[in-house]
């Protein structure tokens, strides 16, 4: 296929630009993608968008915007094993080298090979009709979820999961999650799924508190406040939350989440950036508390994620509040950068935008 396309570009000033750029030709182990579905991630406006906030290999390259495309393989390169023209796709954002200890784990987010290069960041992204990725980066998109469905599990929704997997969430857990923004309402949406027995949302947004009651992801929504922690007790018996998350990256939103969790219980932090102080003594070491940092996911985890929202009959495009065209990218952006909404969307036909 050749021809040109219009991509959007983000110049680090809170603006969004349209460029042409020659539709790709596949290569060896390459496939030329139909994007359908691309969503805008917190990463995406507060590293590129606002500011170009990275530097050097691992910083914004004015390419392609999008981390989070899905889409439909339409050209094959020679050389590919698994996946053919026709397949649904969703696009794993870190193209790793392949070959280091954790790409051969599936992390590639973790690759520090100089050939790493994430896609809307080193290469070319999913803010264009068409994307060139590798076939190693490919999980299929069941036909029972939709293309948003797939955007939305390329970061957002895997992210999640990987925080959820490593604290644990069985019907024995009440499970807390600090900012209710897209990341904080899928960590609810999945573990609802898993079986939590009761949830607690806590956001300084009104809308998103809204989001998360309208939608039922929460038992209870606590606008962000002094007494948060008590009143987290209350809800649970005076004793804490076994399980919390936290989607703020906010100082005081990391010391609540685990002010809030009881005895020998489990805290995700997965919102990055900020600092966190806290007591190690009276917080974590005389309650025995386990802290996690949890970065992304693993390839086999979104393959595994994927099943199991099918098994679960959910969908991640039910957070999508705003959905535009390509050509309303910069609309899209500024008010993803807002804050006052759900996960925002940039489709590329009729047919996604009407998927639900």
């Amino acid at each position: 296929m050749s021809g040109l396309m219009m991509g959007a570009v983000l110049p680090g000033n809170s603006t969004v630009e349209f460029r042409e750029f020659p539709i790709p030709e596949p290569g060896h182990g390459q496939v030329l993608i139909k994007t359908k579905s691309s969503t805008i991630c917190g990463s995406d406006i507060r590293a590129i968008y606002r500011e170009h906030v990275g530097k050097g290999p691992e910083g914004y390259q004015n390419k392609i915007a999008g981390h989070e495309p899905c889409g439909q393989i339409v050209e094959e390169g020679p050389g590919l094993r698994r996946f053919k023209k026709g397949d649904r796709v969703i696009v794993y954002h870190i193209s790793g080298c392949g070959l280091c200890y954790d790409c051969r784990r599936g992390y590639m987010i973790s690759c520090t090979s100089k050939l790493r290069a994430a896609y809307g960041w080193q290469r070319d992204g999913g803010m264009a009709p068409y994307i060139l990725a590798e076939e190693k980066d490919l999980v299929l998109l069941p036909d029972e979820l939709s293309y948003t469905d797939g955007a939305q599990v390329a970061c957002g929704f895997g992210t999640v999961y990987e925080g959820l997997e490593k604290i644990g969430i069985s019907g024995d857990d009440a499970v807390l999650v600090i900012g209710l923004g897209p990341v904080g309402l899928a960590a609810l949406m999945l573990a609802k799924a898993l079986g939590a027995n009761k949830l607690i949302g806590v956001d300084a947004v009104d809308e998103r508190l809204e989001l998360a009651q309208s939608l039922g992801l929460a038992d209870h929504v606590l606008e962000v406040g002094p007494d948060n922690v008590q009143q987290i007790r209350d809800l649970t018996n005076g004793y804490g939350v076994e399980r919390a998350f936290d989607a703020s990256g906010n100082d005081k939103g990391r010391v609540t989440a685990i002010q809030a969790t009881r005895k020998w219980g489990r805290i995700a932090l997965v919102g990055e950036g900020g600092t966190l102080g806290l007591s190690p003594s009276p917080d974590l070491i005389h309650d025995q508390k386990t802290v996690y940092g949890s970065w992304v996911t693993s390839i086999w985890l979104m393959e595994d994620l994927v099943q199991r929202i099918v098994r679960w009959k959910i969908h991640p495009e039910a957070l999508v509040t705003n959905r535009f065209p390509i050509e309303q990218a910069s609309e899209a952006y500024a008010l993803m950068a807002g804050g006052k909404c759900g996960k925002v969307a940039v489709v590329f036909d009729e047919e996604t935008r009407s998927a639900l």
